[in-house]
């Protein structure tokens, strides 16, 4: 047993790799992680940008599916599809085990389709069918249109991954999309799942720039303290939401909370903690989604104990303090999810570009 067994067993959160490769698929990489204590993956464009241009595991089918004459937008889904069933079939085990709990694997819907509600609704109905598997999870992200789609997508039972959630206020319609999508589903709601990234260090990086910016020594004192209060108060909103008469009508029908899902939680500023964003959030119905060396930083040192919510008062100083020394939060909130949308969609942009160039160089030697 590691401390990521652990980690779910005595503190009921689930540790779940970000990252997904072929290689990983075909050289055993992915089940040794399970073998440790993984309980899910995530995959996001540019996770999936990396992994095709960034190494020759997928020229044999790239080629023959470009020779045959498909197009490199259908050659692109096909190649992380195929990704996706292996990797689903690896962990249906984990999700039959959990009576469904865990033992997912989240593919997005293409980054364009952002600000596309009927898009959106449209392409999670079209990966749900074209998979067909009950532990996949479909991406959607959390803007505005994401909402409206999640709350369609819920009513008609399909699991849902709400992706890029950075603010309190955004999240709070997001609970709210869940739970009005169970009431309007007619299905049996314990098949439903749906989990809530809430994204953490980017919320420490852009906050940070600022404080940095004001130059204080009450401002500068406050760096790398705004993403485990967000996240804090964050989880508090959850408890509350997932409580009370409206919620327990639900839980009489069958249906799960959406656990909160701890994103982006690698500590990019190396003067600190490695497991700053693992450590301060470990509690009951949560994920925490890590890239391999946050995975491997817990296991060999992590804190094994509950702390999400040691002290949500504490959490709201924090919070407090930071927009009293100049920083608007709700700007924060707004500008990271802005700048999430246009990453994913660079590296989608850059993956089918170079995609679209490696196809002209084959059809212009055949």
């Amino acid at each position: 047993m590691t401390r990521l067994h652990d980690l779910y067993a005595q503190q009921g959160q689930s540790p779940w790799l970000d990252n997904l490769r072929r290689g990983w698929l075909t050289g055993g990489e992915l089940a040794r992680w399970l073998e440790r204590g993984v309980r899910g993956i995530t995959s996001n464009p540019t996770i999936f940008q990396k992994a095709i241009a960034g190494s020759d595991e997928y020229d044999d089918q790239f080629t023959a599916s470009i020779n045959g004459g498909t197009s490199v937008d259908d050659t692109y889904w096909a190649l992380v599809m195929d990704d996706i069933r292996n990797a689903l079939k690896l962990l249906r085990p984990v999700y039959d085990e959990s009576d469904g709990l865990d033992g997912y694997v989240s593919l997005e819907v293409a980054p364009s389709l952002a600000k596309d509600r009927d898009g959106t609704i449209a392409s999670a109905r079209d990966l749900s069918a074209r998979i067909a598997e009950p532990n996949l999870f479909v991406k959607i992200p959390a803007t505005a249109e994401g909402v409206e789609a999640i709350r369609q997508t819920v009513s008609e039972g399909l699991n849902i991954n709400v992706t890029l959630i950075f603010a309190i206020d955004r999240y709070e319609e997001v609970m709210e999309a869940y739970i009005a999508g169970l009431e309007a589903y007619d299905g049996d709601l314990s098949r439903v799942a749906s989990v809530a990234s809430f994204f953490v260090s980017r919320v420490d990086t852009e906050v940070d720039r600022r404080l940095e910016a004001i130059g204080t020594d009450e401002a500068l004192a406050l760096r790398g303290k705004a993403a485990v209060a967000n996240a804090q108060v964050a989880y508090e909103h959850f408890l509350a939401k997932f409580s009370g008469p409206r919620w327990e009508a639900l839980a009489a029908r069958g249906a799960r909370v959406q656990r909160p899902l701890w994103a982006s939680t690698s500590t990019k500023n190396p003067e600190f903690p490695d497991t700053l964003y693992v450590d301060p959030l470990i509690g009951p119905n949560t994920v925490n989604t890590m890239p391999e060396v946050t995975l491997e930083a817990f296991e060999d040192h992590g804190r094994l104990a509950r702390s999400i919510d040691d002290d949500f008062q504490a959490a709201r100083d924090t919070l407090d303090a930071i927009r009293a020394v100049g920083v608007d939060l709700d700007e924060v909130g707004r500008v990271l999810e802005e700048q999430g949308v246009a990453s994913f969609a660079k590296s989608f942009d850059e993956l089918m570009s170079s995609l679209t160039t490696k196809a002209e160089e084959l059809t212009g030697r055949s």
